[in-house]
C-alpha cells in the first residue's frame, strides 16, 4: 500500500483563548496543498522503517510514522511491517507534514491489515498523535477550532488557483510563538469566508502569528511582500512559520525571483 502524503495551509488563523490543559484554542482554515511526501507500508518478515529524501532533526523511533503504527500496534495484533518514507516536504514549516505522514500511515495499516476502523475511528487515533493530524484523514477543506481538532465543512474551493509556497532557512519554534501571541476574540469569522472574494482575503483574513513572528524573523515577512509583489491575490504564512504560500490567479513567473538563500520554493495548482 502507498500514498502521497500531502501538506496544509492554514488560511487565517485566530489565537482565540488559553485554555486550563495548557494548550489554546484556535480558529482557522485547513486547506489541502498540492505538494507531498511519499508513504509505502507493506507486511514484511520483520517490522523496520526507513526513512529519505529530506533530512528530519529526530531520530526514527520518535518519527510520527512510527508513532502512528505502535499505536495500532497496541491496540491490534499488527503483521510485522515494513514502513518506507520519502520526506519531500519542509519540515517547521507549518503545513502539517508530520502530521500528514502519520495520518495517512494510519489509513495505510489500517487498509493493509484490514482492522476495520471506520473514518471517525481513525480520526480519534488521529488526535492523539497531533492536534491536527485528524484533518488529514478525510483531508477536505474544513473549519477547524477547539485546539485545532474539531472540524466543520466550508464551502471554499481553490480548485485551479495557483500556488507558490516559500519556506525559508529558519524555523519558527511553534511554543514559542505561542508565547509571544496574546489571545483575542477574531476581528472575523472565518466560517463566512466563502462569501468574500479571495482578493478581498488580505484586508481581514489574518493569521495572529504574523506580528511576533515577523518581528522576530524579518525574513519571513519580506517573502510575504514579494509574494504580494508578484501578484498574489492573498498570501499569509501558514500555521506559526515559517513557511509563507501565496494565491495566483494565473502561473507566476518565478524565472528571476530570489527569496533569499537557501529557500525552499515549491509551486503547483490546487487540486
Amino acid at each position: 500500500m502507498n500514498a502521497k502524503c500531502n501538506a496544509k495551509i492554514n488560511i487565517g488563523l485566530h489565537v482565540v483563548a488559553k485554555r486550563p490543559d495548557g494548550y489554546h484554542d484556535i480558529e482557522t482554515l485547513f486547506y489541502p496543498l498540492p505538494f507531498s511526501d511519499y508513504l509505502e507500508i507493506s507486511a514484511s518478515g520483520k517490522d523496520s522503517f526507513e526513512q529519505t529524501g529530506t533530512a528530519l532533526d529526530c531520530p526514527p523511533e520518535k518519527n510520527l510514522v512510527v508513532r502512528a503504527r505502535d499505536l495500532l500496534a497496541g491496540l491490534f495484533d499488527l503483521p510485522p511491517l515494513k514502513i518506507r518514507l520519502v520526506k519531500k516536504l519542509p519540515s517547521g514549516a507549518g503545513l502539517g507534514g508530520g502530521s500528514s505522514d502519520a495520518a495517512f500511515a494510519l489509513k495505510l495499516i489500517n487498509e493493509e491489515c484490514r482492522l476495520g476502523l471506520s473514518t471517525k475511528e481513525l480520526q480519534k487515533l488521529a488526535a492523539e498523535i497531533g492536534a491536527d493530524c485528524a484533518f488529514f484523514i478525510e483531508n477536505k477543506p474544513v473549519f477547524a477550532y477547539g485546539k485545532g481538532d474539531e472540524f466543520e465543512p466550508c464551502g471554499i474551493s481553490l480548485k485551479g488557483w495557483h500556488t507558490v509556497l516559500v519556506k525559508p532557512e529558519v524555523s519558527v519554534s511553534t511554543a514559542e510563538a505561542y508565547k509571544l501571541t496574546v489571545p483575542k476574540a477574531p476581528g472575523f469569522n472565518l466560517r463566512q469566508i466563502s462569501t468574500s472574494n479571495i482578493s478581498e482575503w488580505k484586508k481581514f483574513v489574518v493569521n495572529d502569528f504574523e506580528n511576533s513572528v515577523f518581528s522576530q524573523y524579518p525574513e519571513i515577512g519580506k517573502i510575504k511582500r514579494q509574494l504580494y509583489g508578484m501578484g498574489a491575490q492573498y498570501a499569509s504564512m501558514s500555521g506559526s512559520g515559517s513557511a509563507v504560500y501565496g494565491i495566483f490567479d494565473t502561473e507566476p513567473d518565478l524565472r528571476n525571483v530570489s527569496f533569499g538563500k537557501n529557500c525552499t520554493v515549491l509551486a503547483g495548482v490546487f487540486n
